[in-house]
C-alpha cells in the first residue's frame, strides 16, 4: 500500500512561495473561464482536467471540438500535443522505480505527470528513501491534479468578473515561471547554450514560420546543446566527430584495402 507520511511529504511539497502550484492554479483558472466562455457546461469543464490534465491539450480539444473536428482527429491532435510528455515520463520513472512496489502504483501515477509535478519530483526525489519515490511522486501527483480540477471550476465560476487582459495575464503565468526555472538552472555550458539558443532562435524562426517556431528553436538549440556537453563536461561533438572518423576509416580499410590485399601481394 501507499506510504502515508511519504504521501503527505509528497503533498505538501505543493506548499511555499516558490512552489510551481501558484502558476499551475492561475493557469487553470483562465481555462475554466475560457472553457466557459467557448460554451461548455461546467461538468465538462471539470471532467477535462480530470480526465485530460495537460492544458495544451485541453485547449486543442476544446478548439477542436469547437469547428466540429472528429473523434479520431481531436484524438491524434491532442496525442501530438502531449507528446512532450514522454521524454518527461523516460527521465523521471526510473528514478522512482523499486521492485519491491506494485506495477499499478506506477501505471495509475503516470496521469499525474505534467511540467509543475515533474519540476517538483525532480527537486526533491533524492530527499526520499528510493522504496517510496512512488508514493512522494503520488502525493505530488494529486496535490497538482486536484489543484487543476478545483481551479478549473472556479475560473469557470469566475468567467464573468475576468476580463480578456486579466485572461491573458493569468494564462501566461506558467510559462513565464517555467522560463525563470530555465534561467535559474542555467548552471553548466549545455543547460546555457539550450536556453539562450531557444530564446534567440524562436523571434528569428518566428519571422520565417509562425507554426513550427517553437518547434524548431527547441529542436536546434536542444541538439547543439546535447552534442557540445555531456554529463561529466565533456564535450560530445569531438566524440561525435572520432566516432564517425572511425568508422569511415573502418569502411574504408573493409570495401577497399581488404579486396586489393590479394593484387599487392603479387606486387
Amino acid at each position: 500500500m501507499i506510504n502515508l507520511k511519504v504521501f503527505l511529504t509528497g503533498l505538501k511539497s505543493l506548499k511555499g512561495s516558490r512552489s510551481p502550484a501558484i502558476p499551475l492554479a492561475a493557469c487553470f483558472i483562465a481555462l475554466g473561464a475560457l472553457l466557459k466562455d467557448a460554451g461548455f457546461n461546467i461538468q465538462q469543464s471539470a471532467a477535462s482536467s480530470l480526465f485530460t490534465y495537460a492544458l495544451p491539450g485541453q485547449l486543442v480539444m476544446a478548439e477542436s471540438l469547437l469547428v466540429g473536428a472528429s473523434i479520431i482527429n481531436i484524438f491524434i491532435a491532442v496525442w501530438l500535443v502531449n507528446f512532450r510528455l514522454y521524454p518527461m515520463t523516460v527521465s523521471l520513472f526510473p528514478l522512482l522505480d523499486h521492485k519491491s512496489q506494485p506495477k499499478w502504483k506506477y501505471y495509475l501515477s503516470c496521469h499525474f505527470l505534467a511540467v509543475t509535478s515533474w519540476l517538483i519530483a525532480k527537486d526533491g526525489y533524492k530527499k526520499i528513501d528510493k522504496k517510496h519515490r512512488i508514493d512522494f511522486w503520488i502525493g505530488i501527483g494529486i496535490g497538482t491534479w486536484s489543484t487543476a480540477i478545483l481551479m478549473t471550476v472556479i475560473g469557470y465560476l469566475s468567467a464573468d468578473y475576468l476580463n480578456k487582459e486579466m485572461l491573458i495575464g493569468l494564462a501566461i503565468v506558467n510559462p513565464v515561471y517555467f522560463f525563470c526555472m530555465m534561467i535559474g538552472a542555467m548552471k553548466n555550458l549545455s543547460i546555457s547554450i539550450a536556453v539562450i539558443g531557444g530564446t534567440v532562435l524562436g523571434p528569428v524562426i518566428y519571422l520565417f514560420s509562425t507554426e513550427w517556431a517553437l518547434l524548431f528553436a527547441g529542436l536546434v538549440a536542444g541538439t547543439i546543446a546535447f552534442l557540445f556537453e555531456g554529463k561529466n563536461g565533456k564535450f560530445k561533438f569531438m566524440s561525435l566527430l572520432r566516432a564517425i572518423l572511425n568508422k569511415s576509416i573502418e569502411v574504408l580499410f573493409k570495401s577497399i584495402l581488404i579486396p586489393l590485399h590479394p593484387f599487392l601481394n603479387k606486387r
